[in-house]
Formats: C-alpha cells, structure tokens, sequence
C-alpha cells in the first residue's frame, strides 16, 4: 500500500475549514482510497465517531437512488441526528445532476465537513464555483509520481524508471509483478474510461470515431494538434463523415475526463497566449503506451509527458512557448517563480545540445533557463547562465529548480 502523504496531508490542512473539498482527477488514480481509506482512518484514529463519518458511493448499485439530488439531500438529513460534527465522504458527485445546490445547502444548514471525489473537470467550472459562491477548493490527484514509486520498490533506479515509463503510475499496478498482468489492467483501464466515462456520458452515436481521435492523441503527446488537423487526418484514413467541431467536442470529453491535457502557447514577446498549435499531454503514460499497444515508445515526448505532469503536480501553471522562431518546451510559473524548461534525452551531441539551447535565445528576463536530460553527468553550469539537469534528479527533489 502506497500511503500518498503528500494529498493525505493536502485534506488534513483544509480538516474542519468552511470549504467544500473537491478530489478530483483520472478514474482509479485513488481518489476514493484517499478519502474512504487513509482520511478515514485518519478520522477515526482522531477519535471521531465512526456514525459521525458519512460515506456515500454514488457508483454502488445500493446507492444509486442518491444520484437524485432530493433524496441525497433527504439521506444526508436523516444522518445527522444531534449538533455534532459530521464528515460527509461522497464518491464520483458528478453522477448528480446540480449537485452544488444540495451541497451548499448542506454545507450552510448542518454542521458537516464535506468531501467529493469526481472525475470529470467540469465539477469547477467557473459556473459551479459561483454557486458555490467560491466555497471550494480542488485537490488534484495525479497517478504516482516518479518518487513515490521509487520509493515503494526501493530497486535499482534506472531499473524502477524504465519499468515507470513504460508502464505509468496508476497505483493499482503495484499490486501487478507479471508484466500480461499490467497489460490487462491498462487495457482495462482505457474501456473503462472510454466507454463508461465517455461514450455513455456524452451518449457518442459513432464511438469507433471517438476511439480514432484518442488514438490520435496517444499516438501524438507533445507534438503541436488542432481539430482541423486531426479530421483531415482522420478523412484521409477513411472516416469520411468526421467534421472539426465533432473532433472538437471529442478532445473536449477527452481533457473533461482528465484522459489528456491541454497546454497552451505562450509567445513570450507578444506576451500573449496564441490561439492555435496546441499540445496534449496524457494523463497517464502507461494507458497511453498500452493504447498503441507499446508500439510507440517515442522517448523525448514520453520524457516530456513525465516532466509535465510532475511540473503540475508541484502546482506550476505550464504552457509552452514561444520564443520568435523558436519554441520553448515549457514555460513553468508559481507565485512569483517562472522556469523555461527544455527537455531532451541528451545533449552530448553538439547539434542537439545547440538546437535545445536556441529556444533560450534573446530571453533577457532573468528567470532560469534548464536543460532536463537523460545524460548521467551530475547538475552543471551551461553557457550563458544555463542549467543543466538530469530528470531523475529532477524527479526525485522536490525543490531543485529553485536550488539550482
């Protein structure tokens, strides 16, 4: 079991706070073992009540009748019996339809502390936050990170990190040593999310197109997409009848159902995002390795994807960037900290470390400028005030970039 300390103790500083406490991220990224396992058991080791603890599972067949949000309401009432507190747990809220009405009303009119998990991004949408009148907050969950796998194995960890980018970090996948064993799981994973989060959410008439563009993208992480391109794509391999607006509600129901995101461009000296030539990054590698049935190791996009993901996790804003004729892989910005960040598995040879360190040309702000590598050589002063990383170490040290 794999404790992931760094959200237990996220929930535990919001514990008792006048806000609704939003868990949201990818199905089976342990949203609903979080909360309904070690907050619990940190609830009750508090000496809270166990009656006092709530729990409801809108994807139990048992509870089912508590997507309606009136009998929710009801149920939660009936619950509460004196003037003490109560923590209030419920599992994948999207399923209730204007769910915020119920749970601000429960939130103003009882004593309770609530908690939700959910995995679809629309659940903060600026709409329902002012419903909530700003009465949220949102803890992301991201499968595991690189340093909390390691340090569940504890192997080799160039041997750790190959098996990690290879088959992701849905936690599931520890309790899996045979490798058919995480190949399944994976492929699972994908009809799961596809089929029940998506194509029966969103009722997708042709499903066999929608699993073409997420081929699409998993086959594209890191590379600049649009929906024009993907439907022009997709109508020269045979889909005839796709449109631009379909691939657009489709990438939409993707990035919704945190499957992908979406990273803006930022020319650095317009000072504005662009409007075109976006990129998609996975959610998880693993799914996106399985779902080109592992026949598309492409390593920079991977290291890529890798070092996106933990940038988010760490609560940078990302976009990527460009620099005149040049593009920047990342543009990381928290508080008043910004890095441009490039990424490439080595820069021993001469053309590529140049081609790397051109994206850093002209920028004369004086924010720190990193080249993330594969490369085995320890942290090193570049040219011109660069730096130079490698990604484990990266990985690994939470508070590298503002050390270096």
């Amino acid at each position: 079991m794999i404790k992931r300390d760094y959200y237990l103790n996220k929930l535990i500083s919001y514990k008792d706070k006048d806000l609704i406490k939003v868990i949201t991220g990818i199905r089976r990224v342990g949203k609903s073992f979080l909360l309904f396992n070690l907050y619990y058991d940190y609830l009750i080791k508090l000496g809270i009540e166990k009656s006092n603890i709530i729990k409801i599972n809108l994807e139990s067949d048992k509870m089912k009748f508590l997507r309606n949000p009136a009998e929710l309401s009801e149920y939660v009432n009936s619950k509460i019996n004196n003037n003490e507190k109560y923590y209030l747990f419920i599992d994948e809220i999207q399923h209730v339809n204007d769910f915020e009405d119920v749970v601000n009303g429960l939130r103003v009119d009882l004593n309770v502390d609530i908690y939700l998990t959910g995995s679809n991004s629309k659940l903060l949408s600026s709409d329902i936050n002012t419903k909530l009148r700003g009465r949220s907050i949102e803890i992301k969950v991201y499968p595991l990170s690189f340093i909390e796998y390691h340090n569940y194995y504890k192997r080799d960890i160039y041997d750790d990190f190959n098996e990690y980018l290879l088959y992701g970090g849905l936690p599931y996948l520890i309790n899996e040593d045979d490798s058919n064993g995480k190949i399944e799981y994976l492929n699972m994973i994908n009809e799961t999310v596809v089929i029940k989060d998506i194509v029966e959410r969103h009722n997708i008439r042709n499903p066999h197109i929608f699993n073409a563009v997420y081929d699409f993208l998993c086959s594209n992480i890191g590379s600049y997409v649009s929906a024009n391109k993907i439907a022009n794509t997709l109508k020269s391999n045979g889909y005839k009848t796709i449109t631009s607006d379909t691939v657009g509600n489709y990438l939409e129901f993707l990035t919704n159902a945190y499957l992908f995101y979406k990273v803006n461009r930022f020319d650095v000296k317009g000072k504005a995002y662009l409007k075109t030539q976006n990129k998609y990054y996975v959610s998880d590698i693993g799914m996106r390795n399985a779902k080109t049935n592992f026949r598309q190791l492409e390593i920079t996009h991977t290291l890529e994807n890798i070092v996106y993901l933990e940038l988010l996790r760490r609560g940078y804003i990302v976009d990527i960037g460009k620099n005149y004729n040049n593009e920047i892989d990342f543009i990381a910005k928290k508080n008043q900290d910004t890095y441009y960040i490039q990424v490439s598995y080595t820069i021993n040879d001469p053309n590529v470390k140049e081609r790397e360190l051109n994206a850093f040309k002209n920028l004369a702000d004086g924010y720190k400028k990193i080249v993330l590598t594969m490369d085995r050589d320890p942290y090193i002063h570049l040219e011109n005030g660069y730096k130079k990383v490698n990604i484990i170490d990266f990985l690994l040290k939470e508070n590298i970039l503002g050390l270096i």
